[in-house]
């Protein structure tokens, strides 16, 4: 098991399927993260009103508010203009992962995740990298 960040980064999630979510929770709370959950796209808007996270973890398809529209959203927002943003998506064509970052994901990793690749992929956002 790899180490706990020093920080104890917080980390928003929103992911609508419930399974998948609480197993996101369960992961990033073992590697030492606060962690935050909402169901869809609206309700991670309303959690960013009240605090904003060191990063956001979001689906790229949930009902109310797809990821894409959120990451537009947010990205037209000075103030969330530098937020790390992991986008999870089913989808693992390169058209779809460069519309996902022009949308302004910070990096995409592709459902089914493998733990490490996911794991990976949010230190190095924390530390500063874009994939």
């Amino acid at each position: 098991m790899s180490a706990a960040p020093a920080t104890g980064a917080s980390i928003l999630v929103a992911e609508d399927e419930p399974e998948i979510r609480a197993n996101l929770q369960r992961l990033l709370r073992l590697e030492g993260y606060r962690v935050s959950v909402v169901a869809d796209g609206r309700a991670a808007l309303a959690a960013l009103q009240a605090h904003t996270p060191d990063l956001l973890l979001t689906d790229a398809m949930m009902p109310e508010l797809d990821g894409e529209t959120l990451l537009r959203m947010l990205r037209a927002e000075a103030r969330y203009r530098a937020l790390p943003v992991l986008l999870l998506t089913a989808r693992a064509d390169a058209e779809d992962r460069a519309r996902a970052l022009q949308a302004g994901a910070s990096a995409v990793v592709t459902k089914p995740f493998q733990r490490a690749v996911l794991l990976d992929c949010i230190r190095g956002l924390l530390a500063g990298d874009s994939a």
